[in-house]
């Protein structure tokens, strides 16, 4: 077992059988703990080792039974822990569900209850990548397991039977022969005293047993959301609290001058006014001006009465014409070498076709429906915040580090996130809540506004791409050139989600493959995007195949099984790598759902795209009709999924669904561009999100897959984008090369 930092973002995972989930490369550190704070696992396939982490057994005077830090059963019922941040994926409900399987316990006994931030007892905790349900599912499961094994034992003494004469169900222990049954309650505190099972003996329940997994279950706190329960962090109040806002630079590297602090100090309301230096880093904390009141409205008003004056000296100048100006200037020539296989010229210069094309995508926002908030007390040189954050561990030491004190002095309490799909990966947030607590001496409520949001996004990266495609004689696809410009905030790497990699498709399909990087210079912030790089590859890649499989006159479909090939996994002993025969079926599987070659009237058509991302493989058909004025109408999309066994179906639906109505809504109409260093949109009048009555039906087909599972918050939005515009090419002849679409006179 390894344990390796998540990508510039401080966490640790776990490396499985050598690999590490897709979002997490990169070494940062090892961390070491004591064996004795850890049950160990072992015996799984492929010689890997796994760690349920276990908290201090209770005495055996008969504390609760708490085999693990997953679980606790006392005669109070049963209580299962969600270790990772809820941002609306659904895993508050799905990780104990994982336990509650194995433990075989009723799912109406349990009670839920999001676990504390604990990296000894829980490891890595965090929401990002996809990676909860593949990361968590095997520790999960032995977690239910080991308490279930010492149920029985438990039992098994009480009864003077043997262990081997039991089973167990819906939260009871049952002695067949005999007809008696135990509550897990009742046995709890004498489970507590059980010796807890070596990892080889136990015995994970087989598919064909389960009864919670892969039903639906609504989410554990639906019922608290409907009433408007205090759960996210924006809900969160104390006594004592002050509310405080942040003015920063609209171009990103400016500092304070000066600014009208006494005159803002004299407002109704306003507590205090100061400005605050930051610490040097962007992704922590930003010079600015922070007002601490009495009401979030005082806070707010006093902010829009400040006067500052930004010294700009070394303020960036980012500018979207520009960039678009110098990419379409760059496009033929060549880049950094990413991919290099086969023999590509040769390929060119044999081909009967050649075909040539120039796709770009602007920055987007997230746009999260919680603007950014945290609420920071600091007394006594402890820290306590309240933080609805993806990243609760790298939140904790990156607030102590710009206050100077000892991670150990940092308490967080997880809340609720009002979405993420990224954004919240980066705690600058915390850390500006940490600063203008520790220097205003009361606790404090830090709220970002609809417009700090948009202006101080982590933006996905725009990108652009100088396509060349070759087709042999029989409009085989022989060749694929790719020159990517993107951008870069040092100079030497490009900017989160904005860099190709060397397994991007059609690499290891497509016989000769040349790609190529170039990046622009940049200083607005980049980052995670939900399915970051992927969001934006699936659209070009998928786009461009279905202009190759235009030029050759022949069916996208054929053309797409046809590049996938044979059966096989893309990297050998990799799981986790691209499988071409899931791939295959799943692309089936859509084209079938959908009517796949069905006549359709005039200005209607069908789209189909494939991607593979966070190892999840999905397809999609688009049902879109055009209009003589270019309105789009997206009628339907048919998914086809591939993750290995479904969790919780009701939140795999949900996460698909989710996924589809994002997706449209991003390459629909939404932009942000950027002029003298500043973002121009700076709130939803300006960035057009999807209404409801544009939304389309999404109907959601799964493989009945026995493959290891993987998360499903990402993959289903890449496919998305491509196969809606390959829609509109079925429908109009029209081919859009530029998300949003809007940019070429579409609309919804």
């Amino acid at each position: 077992m390894s344990t390796l930092s998540y990508a510039g973002i401080g966490e640790t995972v776990l490396a499985v059988n050598g690999e590490l989930p897709a979002t997490a490369q990169g070494v940062a550190s090892v961390a070491k703990v004591d064996r004795r704070e850890f049950l160990k696992l072992t015996g799984l396939a492929g010689g890997g080792l796994l760690l349920a982490f276990s908290l201090p057994r209770a005495a055996a005077s008969g504390g609760p039974f708490a085999p693990n830090g997953y679980l606790r059963i006392d005669e109070t019922g049963v209580t299962l822990y969600a270790k990772n941040p809820e941002i609306g994926q659904g895993v508050k409900t799905s990780l104990p569900m994982i336990v509650a399987e194995e433990l075989d316990v009723a799912w109406r006994d349990v009670k839920v209850v999001q676990a504390a931030v604990d990296r000894r007892r829980y490891g890595m905790q965090f929401a990002g990548g996809s990676t909860a349900i593949p990361m968590n599912w095997e520790p999960l499961r032995r977690a239910g397991a080991t308490g279930r094994a010492m149920l029985v034992a438990a039992a098994a003494s009480k009864l003077a039977v043997p262990a081997e004469e039991l089973a167990t169900l819906d939260s009871h222990v049952v002695h067949e022969a005999s007809g008696r049954k135990l509550a897990y309650t009742e046995i709890a505190a004498l489970a507590a005293t059980m010796p807890v099972p070596d990892g080889k003996s136990l015995r994970l329940k087989p598919r064909a047993d389960w009864k919670l997994l892969g039903t639906r279950v609504t989410g554990v706190d639906n019922e608290a959301l409907v009433r408007g329960e205090p759960l996210f962090g924006i809900d969160q109040t104390m006594p004592g609290m002050k509310h405080a806002v942040y003015a920063k630079c609209p171009a990103i590297g400016g500092t304070v001058k000066s600014a009208n602090l006494d005159a803002i100090k004299a407002m109704p309301g306003v507590v205090d006014a100061f400005a605050l230096e930051g610490n040097g880093n962007a992704g922590q904390l930003l010079p600015g001006v922070a007002v601490v009141a009495e009401s979030t409205w005082a806070a707010i008003r006093a902010k829009r009465a400040l006067e500052v004056d930004w010294d700009e000296t070394d303020a960036g100048k980012d500018s979207w014409r520009a960039a678009e100006a110098e990419a379409e200037r760059l496009a033929g020539e060549s880049g950094r070498p990413v991919v290099n296989q086969g023999d590509v010229d040769a390929a060119f210069s044999a081909a009967d076709k050649r075909i040539d094309a120039f796709y770009k995508y602007h920055f987007v926002s997230h746009a999260q429906l919680e603007p950014q908030n945290c609420t920071a007390r600091f007394h006594d040189g402890a820290l306590e915040l309240w933080a609805p954050t993806q990243t609760p561990g790298s939140a904790i030491n990156d607030a102590a580090g710009v206050l100077g004190i000892s991670p150990a002095k940092v308490t967080l309490n997880q809340t609720r996130c009002g979405g993420g799909f990224g954004r919240r990966l980066y705690n600058d947030f915390v850390c500006e809540a940490a600063a203008i607590a520790q220097r205003a001496g009361v606790p404090v409520k830090l709220l970002w506004t609809r417009e700090d949001d948009m202006a101080f996004d982590l933006y996905r990266a725009g990108g652009f791409h100088r396509f060349e495609g070759a087709l042999d004689s029989d409009g085989r696809v022989s060749g694929w050139r790719d020159h990517f410009i993107t951008f870069t905030n040092d100079g030497r790497r490009p900017v989160g989600g904005g860099s190709l990699g060397p397994g991007v498709f059609p690499a290891g399909l497509v016989a000769n493959v040349r790609c190529e990087q170039t990046a622009l210079p940049w200083q607005h912030r980049c980052a995670a995007w939900r399915a970051p790089g992927s969001n934006v590859f699936g659209f070009v890649v998928g786009s461009f195949l279905d202009e190759l499989a235009a030029a050759a006159g022949r069916d996208p479909l054929e053309v797409l099984l046809e590049v996938l090939g044979e059966p096989r996994l893309l990297r050998p002993g990799n799981p986790r790598s691209l499988n071409t025969g899931r791939a295959a079926g799943v692309v089936k599987l859509a084209a079938e759902q959908a009517g796949w070659g069905r006549k359709l009237p005039k200005g209607r058509g069908l789209g189909l795209a494939f991607y593979f991302s966070h190892a999840g493989h999905i397809a999609e058909v688009a049902d879109v009709s055009v209009s003589a004025d270019r309105k789009v109408a997206v009628h339907k999309v048919t998914v086809a999924a591939d993750v290995g066994p479904i969790v919780n179906l009701s939140g795999a639906e949900n996460q698909v669904e989710g996924s589809v109505v994002d997706g449209l809504s991003t390459m629909l109409g939404l932009s942000v561009t950027f002029e003298n260093g500043r973002a121009e949109q700076s709130n939803f009048d300006q960035y057009p999100l999807l209404r409801i009555p544009a939304t389309p039906q999404v109907a959601v087909h799964f493989v009945d897959s026995d493959h290891s599972p993987t998360g499903l918050g990402e993959p289903a939005l890449p496919p998305l984008a491509p196969a809606v515009c390959n829609a509109i090419f079925a429908a109009t002849g029209h081919r859009v090369r530029t998300l949003p679409i809007s940019m070429e006179g579409y609309s919804a």
